[in-house]
């Protein structure tokens, strides 16, 4: 039922896409831009400002423009992330910087970072609305990169606090969700406490949404996750798994090891799976999910927030 509602809802954003972003000239910048956005994915942000929208009483087709907008953000976001990692893989299909260099792969996640705030603009509501959402996403975008400066300085240093890391995946991937759920209660009318309650449960789930994905990276395959397993830990990624392994005492030897063998990753990912880290950070995503579903209790029951704590559900059962 879930999935069918969000596959409708990301109809939805594709077709507005193929409207909002089209491939003109010069076709190479926009190739390149549409290279990711064009790759699948779930559509879970733009879908999570649909349905809250619609829980407050908004008109889902009307606010297209919208979730376009949070969909290209976290494309940009991908493609720049990509670039930093130098990760060759993302969704199963080459990176950006991988197909058009370093150079178009900046050019690309500019293009859609600065197309993100014309398409909101034509969002068809009362212009004090689109300034607010305006308001939301500049400073969601500002948060993003700060969470993605400490991602890249946690790699300098020797242990980063479990607190550290909560922030960052906060600012990296939380903020974005609180974001689209936020958006949509603005452009809909919604009242500021509403629009707050609803920023809180996208940014909770979201930060759920990270943890589960930390999980993924070790437990799944490249089929099911789109990337490498164990690329966290073989790029020494500071995860709240590995924090918490190292607060056991845990030496992992596949750890920041990028030549590691598949056996030594395995042998890895057996390690934080005995020693319980592994399950902490899943109990840690539960634990953020449910106190994000309890911030729904602002909204009237309906369909939409009914769809919206299943979504949510759905953040920390991927890849099992």
């Amino acid at each position: 039922m879930m999935e069918r509602e969000l596959e409708r809802r990301a109809a939805l954003v594709s077709g507005a896409i193929e409207q909002l972003l089209p491939i003109v000239h010069p076709r190479g910048l926009y190739e390149a831009s549409r290279h990711l956005v064009d790759s699948g994915g779930k559509r879970l942000r733009p879908s999570m400002l649909l349905l809250a929208a619609e829980a407050v009483g908004g008109e889902a087709t009307l606010l297209a423009p919208a979730a376009v907008s949070i969909e290209l953000i976290h494309n940009f976001t991908l493609i720049h992330d990509d670039i930093m990692d130098n990760a060759d893989v993302r969704r199963g299909r080459p990176a950006v910087h991988k197909i058009w260099g370093e150079s178009g792969a900046i050019l690309a996640g500019d293009t859609l970072y600065s197309k993100a705030f014309q398409v909101l603009g034509m969002t068809p509501v009362q212009p004090e609305l689109i300034l607010g959402a305006m308001n939301v996403l500049s400073r969601t975008c500002t948060d993003i990169c700060e969470g993605q400066w400490l991602d890249i300085e946690f790699e300098s240093r020797e242990r980063v606090s479990e607190n550290e890391y909560m922030e960052m995946i906060e600012k990296k991937t939380g903020v974005l969700y609180g974001a689209s759920a936020s958006m949509g209660a603005i452009l809909a009318g919604g009242s500021p406490q509403v629009a707050a309650a609803l920023d809180e449960f996208g940014r909770l789930t979201g930060m759920g949404f990270q943890l589960q994905d930390d999980v993924i990276d070790l437990t799944a395959s490249v089929t099911v996750s789109g990337k490498r397993q164990g690329g966290d830990l073989v790029e020494g990624k500071k995860t709240l798994i590995m924090i918490n392994a190292f607060a056991k005492g845990i030496n992992v030897e596949a750890f920041g090891k990028r030549d590691a063998t598949p056996e030594e990753i395995q042998k890895g990912i057996l390690q934080l799976e005995e020693c319980g880290s592994i399950d902490y950070a899943r109990s840690r995503a539960e634990e953020m999910v449910a106190k994000g579903k309890r911030a729904l209790g602002v909204l009237p029951d309906s369909k939409a927030r009914a769809l919206m704590l299943e979504m949510a559900d759905y953040m920390i059962r991927r890849g099992h």
